[in-house]
């Protein structure tokens, strides 16, 4: 289970990693900067402009190590991967609850409760820090009603109706992130709305690479568990779109990656110099940057806390495997109803 802790990013641009007996070795400029063992590795995540040795790369595959590429902005280009694995049955299984209306409906309201709740929780834990009288009553007041969304998200009937909950809710949340944002930040850190592709500021820059390592860890955990994380329930499906990892995403994006972009501004160990603002608008995270924030990353995934269903102490990067596993279990019908992750 310790796959999802073991991953190595790699930022630097030229970097050629190479096998060298039993450790992976990363060169810069002909001077060897790292080496690892293989087997404390379970994936590695080239960031910008990284090469690998042919050799390398078919260790890995026969190990069943993926190894992904994303841009300078954390979005996905490529993935390689072994022969696939996984429980044919299983898939049976998820592919027949796609095609059953009652069953699609079912699970995405269980993704959005988990996303809702865990968003009011970020809410309120902010209203609690936050010193200003009439900021703190803003920060209940779009808590409460983000509840009430959650209450009538267990009424409505429809994928459409789960979705324009969900919409709302996110409107709602958001219209909140500056006051999530300490007062000594704000000069350098304002949220105006929500955009990407490109991000056009830090804070956008932020939640969308956080969003992005995420997903790649949510795609791990589906598929280590056996089940196809392209065929999905909330997420409309469509050729090349991750749309389950982007279903089990929904419950974690404010507590996991929203909260630690929260927390890297607020206590200035991330600030306008680790940004690149480009002629075009956009805004991006460059090399200091984003070494700082896969550094509070993989530290975060470290921590534990308690899980609400095992009643016992797990790692963070844990989460998204054992949310997965649960979803393996009521796709095969051994638990009445999946339970998403519900952050304390």
């Amino acid at each position: 289970m310790k796959q999802l802790l073991n991953t190595l990013y790699i930022t630097t641009e030229g970097a050629w990693l190479r096998l060298e007996g039993e450790t992976l070795v990363v060169m810069v400029d002909k001077e060897k900067r790292l080496q690892v063992p293989l087997h404390h590795l379970g994936g590695i995540v080239c960031i910008g402009r990284v090469n690998m040795s042919s050799v390398l790369m078919a260790r890995c595959m026969e190990d069943g190590r993926s190894i992904v590429w994303l841009n300078n902005n954390g979005r996905f280009q490529a993935r390689v991967e072994g022969s696939a694995s996984g429980n044919i049955l299983l898939r049976q299984a998820q592919y027949r609850a796609a095609d059953d209306p009652d069953k699609t409906l079912e699970l995405a309201r269980a993704f959005i409760a988990g996303k809702l709740r865990n968003s009011r929780q970020v809410l309120l834990r902010s209203a609690r820090d936050n010193k200003s009288r009439e900021e703190t009553h803003a920060l209940k007041k779009a808590a409460s009603a983000i509840a009430i969304n959650l209450r009538n998200l267990q009424h409505v009937d429809t994928l459409d109706s789960v979705r324009g909950l969900e919409g709302d809710s996110a409107r709602v949340y958001f219209e909140q992130v500056n006051h999530m944002i300490g007062p000594a930040a704000r000069e350098h850190f304002h949220f105006k709305q929500r955009n990407r592709r490109p991000p056009r500021d830090p804070i956008n820059a932020l939640f969308s690479f956080l969003y992005a390592l995420l997903l790649n860890d949510c795609r791990s955990a589906l598929e280590a568990v056996g089940l196809d994380a392209q065929l999905g329930f909330l997420h409309a499906v469509r050729p090349g779109r991750l749309a389950l990892a982007l279903d089990l995403l929904e419950e974690y994006r404010a507590v996991f990656a929203d909260r630690l972009a929260f927390t890297q501004i607020n206590r200035r160990q991330i600030g306008k110099k680790d940004f690149d603002f480009n002629p075009g608008g956009s805004v991006l995270l460059n090399d200091s940057g984003r070494k700082k924030l896969l550094v509070a990353y993989q530290e975060r995934k470290k921590e534990q806390l308690s899980h609400p269903v095992l009643e016992q102490k797990v790692e963070v990067g844990l989460i998204p495997l054992l949310q997965a596993r649960f979803l393996a279990r009521h796709l095969r019908g051994d638990t009445e109803a999946y339970i998403p992750y519900l952050h304390k």
